[in-house]
């Protein structure tokens, strides 16, 4: 008898799971949409040059050791990385009521203020849009929240925001709830309120007295322009809300395996922040202690150079350029071809992610015959599209649109 005979198996990671498909399949035309990372015009991970450029620099300074950072973690990298979020000129910053807190990249920001909201707030209903990244039901419930809850999002016929069923469903909310809301480039729809559809969104949520809770896993790397990026996060603050912020430093920086990442707080009251601080700390030290140096230090030695942080924000331009053109290019074969449907929601959206609108049994068709491999909701990462396969992709969707037809 073993200790371990009641675990039951647990369902695969479907990302993961395609990925694995992918590497395993000798099919010469096979395209993977299913990864959320960035991709050269040739297909091949990109290593950003600034990032060289940082991590040459850094392996010369011998006054650099492997100490452990404090608990918070590094402040030139938290500091920074509030800064370029709130924006230079914050109040929240001047003021001293803000503050950041490095974590393991966007996920561990969700995780530590999620635990930190359930047990020093008493939080213990959260919402989150329909549909999310998958992860975030899992981290806020393994953080100590009870009860999650879904708010409209995407409208199918449309495919568009369904502002209407976010808004009724946020009204709904008992009072005190906390609701993640994506900053830019909503994952995985690639659908972004706008800037009056984000003030009716804080009216509703002032309303309630809900708690928002933003995840920016794209500024810059949606736009390719940072305060753009992030104009709904300083709308907010603006408006003089307490908000908690995860980011993260995967995308914009292509840090994915450094997990790098910052935990902005901002509160209403600077009385406040010396106890969260604390906690804040606790809460981490019973989780993972404290960060690991390597991706802080190359984002802190960026931000804070000028000349570096200029050739950054060509490189994010770089990415954010090339996954638009791709948008281009899919909807133009698409409709070239005649395919079934509207595709202008193609180029409408942005960031790294595509809502197609192809059904689960579409998806499973364009994985099955034609090795495109994407997710079982429709939705691809633009990042997978190169200028040699975007064609080959677009007849795939045609071909499958027309041979498992749907209510499209």
């Amino acid at each position: 008898m073993s200790w371990f005979d009641c675990v039951e198996l647990g369902p695969p990671i479907e990302v993961f799971q395609l990925t694995r498909q992918f590497t395993e399949d000798d099919f010469p035309q096979k395209v993977n949409l299913g990864v959320g990372a960035y991709r050269t015009d040739e297909g091949k991970p990109w290593v950003l040059p600034v990032v060289r450029t940082a991590e040459k620099a850094l392996a010369n300074d011998e006054t650099l050791n492997k100490e452990y950072l404090p608990v918070l973690g590094l402040e030139t990298f938290s500091a920074a990385s509030s800064r370029m979020l709130l924006g230079a000129d914050s109040a929240a910053i001047a003021e001293n009521r803000a503050f950041g807190v490095q974590t393991l990249s966007g996920t561990g920001a969700l995780r530590v203020g999620a635990e930190f909201l359930a047990r020093h707030l008493d939080k213990t209903v959260f919402y989150f849009s329909k549909p999310t990244w998958e992860n975030h039901r899992l981290v806020f419930l393994n953080a100590g929240f009870k009860e999650a809850r879904e708010y409209r999002y995407w409208h199918p016929e449309s495919r568009a925001l369904d502002i209407e069923g976010l808004l009724e469903d946020l009204r709904n909310a008992p009072e005190g709830a906390v609701v993640i809301l994506h900053a830019c480039a909503h994952n995985p729809t690639g659908c972004d309120p706008s800037h009056e559809q984000w003030a009716q969104i804080a009216d509703v949520v002032k309303q309630k007295r809900l708690f928002p809770f933003f995840d920016s896993a794209y500024q810059g790397f949606a736009s390719g322009d940072l305060d753009k990026d992030a104009w709904a996060v300083r709308f907010f603050v603006e408006r003089g809300f307490e908000i908690f912020c995860a980011q993260s430093y995967a995308k914009n920086f292509g840090l994915y395996n450094e997990r790098t990442g910052n935990l902005t707080v901002v509160s209403s009251n600077l009385a406040n922040v010396a106890a969260a601080k604390s906690q804040l700390t606790l809460t981490i030290r019973g989780m993972y202690s404290n960060p690991p140096s390597h991706g802080a230090r190359i984002v802190a030695h960026v931000l804070n150079n000028k000349e570096l942080f200029e050739q950054w924000r060509g490189n994010i331009k770089t990415m954010s350029s090339r996954i638009i053109e791709m948008r281009k290019r899919l909807r133009e074969a698409l409709e070239a071809l005649g395919t079934p449907g509207s595709w202008n929601h193609i180029t409408d959206q942005i960031g790294m992610f595509s809502y197609t609108g192809l059904n689960e049994a579409q998806s499973l068709h364009m994985v099955q015959k034609h090795h495109v491999y994407m997710l079982k909701s429709g939705r691809i990462s633009m990042c997978g599209l190169t200028p040699t396969n975007v064609g080959y992709v677009a007849q795939s969707i045609h071909e499958t649109l027309t041979t498992v037809p749907a209510k499209y």
